[in-house]
């Protein structure tokens, strides 16, 4: 049946016609649960704001490659945060216990980076998160950049660029340090592209890396603070 006026068609989700280096992901994403991915899993009382995010894989000059946004330094909230793209799910996307999520993961990524949804193949969904400072129930959409279109900052307000990072820089020893919170926290951190990726965004790519086995051993011990070009 169609569904309600306005809404996109539910993208199937597909691991036919990967390329054999995704093969590592697709075993992972159809074992994980939740508690391998992050100790923040959703309240069992539903509460919570739905949103979702796209983890695009493609495939560039340097190999494969995650597509990624950077949050406008003019933001309260996060300002200046790497992340993938994605957003709250809004009543257009559906029913968020099927497939809402896709939707809006694929909808929010073409809003923030003007991409073309119909070059991207939808090829797992991994648990849904948490992230209690916001309150956001977050669920992971995994796509394959099929057939790469044009991206770029689409609303300047609200992000100040969309990039790549090849998976090569990202399992690279020197690029991997541990984020120090100011309020003492700490997680993950990948220094690539002039960025600082850390919070939710490095904690999932941590975890892929670590159950794709492409994750190297690198120096924990190394910190960084979030004001790391000061």
């Amino acid at each position: 049946m169609p569904g309600p006026v306005g809404q996109a068609p539910a993208p199937a989700v597909r691991t036919d016609g990967l390329p054999g280096w995704l093969d590592p992901v697709v075993r992972a994403a159809g074992a994980v649960r939740g508690e391998q991915l992050s100790r923040f899993l959703p309240p069992e009382d539903g509460a919570g704001r739905q949103s979702a995010v796209l983890i695009l894989f493609g495939e560039g000059a340097d190999g494969p490659e995650i597509l990624l946004t950077e949050r406008a330094t003019s933001l309260r909230s996060h300002a200046g945060q790497p992340s993938f793209p994605g957003g709250s799910l809004d009543p257009v996307d559906g029913d968020p216990r099927t497939t809402g999520p896709l939707r809006a993961a694929l909808r929010e990524a073409e809003e923030e980076t003007g991409l073309d949804p119909a070059g991207v193949q939808v090829f797992a969904v991994l648990p849904r998160l948490y992230i209690p400072v916001s309150e956001f129930v977050v669920t992971p959409v995994l796509g394959w950049w099929r057939s790469p279109s044009p991206v770029r900052a689409v609303d300047p307000g609200e992000t100040a660029r969309v990039f790549t990072v090849p998976v090569s820089e990202l399992t690279d020893p020197a690029n991997r340090a541990t984020a120090v919170h100011p309020r003492g926290h700490e997680g993950p951190a990948f220094l690539v592209r002039s960025a600082l990726v850390w919070g939710f965004t490095a904690g999932v790519i941590d975890r892929v890396l670590h159950l794709a086995g492409w994750e190297r051993p690198w120096d924990r011990r190394k910190r960084v603070s979030l004001d790391w070009r000061s």
